[in-house]
């Protein structure tokens, strides 16, 4: 499968780079095996959790971070020596180290993460600044009158 050219989408966003830059990296990365197997819940308007199906893992063996707006969980189990090991008649339940990441949304921010049922639930919530929310402009105009934006007139400026 041949690679895709986004260079014109780069010619037409004024500050988007690093959606560019996300979009460019998703498409060149390594398809994952599946495990663990996850679920994405929105809880409310900017709450959101994870939840990975880790059996067999404890919360010792279970590594959480946050750097740069990645998120990455991975898993290991502490080598045993031989004479601790089960002799498996079957073995069913996947023990392997892995390793898994999520690219969060900028304001987007890690709360909390627990392990309960086999499941690590790690709980994301959305903080928009003050700064990044929406405000009202004032529109002036040459008679002397201010108007906003939605149209009501507010007192001569």
């Amino acid at each position: 499968m041949r690679g895709v050219d986004y260079s014109p989408f780069y010619r037409s966003i004024v500050g988007f780079d690093r959606l560019a830059n996300l979009i460019d990296a998703a498409s060149k990365a390594e398809p994952s095996n599946g495990y663990p197997p996850y679920n994405i819940e929105q809880l409310g308007e900017n709450d959101y959790r994870i939840e990975l199906a880790v059996a067999g893992f404890g919360d010792e063996d279970l590594f959480v971070e946050v750097q740069e707006n990645v998120l990455t969980v991975s898993g290991r189990k502490a080598d045993r020596s031989e004479d601790e090991a089960p002799n498996y008649l079957y073995r069913g339940i996947a023990e392997r180290a892995f390793e898994r990441r999520f690219h969060l949304a900028d304001h987007v921010s890690v709360t909390g993460a627990e392990l309960k049922n086999g499941l690590l639930l790690i709980s994301l919530e959305r903080e928009i600044p003050e700064a990044a929310r929406p405000r009202r402009i004032e529109i002036g105009n040459s008679g002397g009158k201010a108007k906003t934006i939605e149209g009501r007139r507010s007192k001569a400026a």
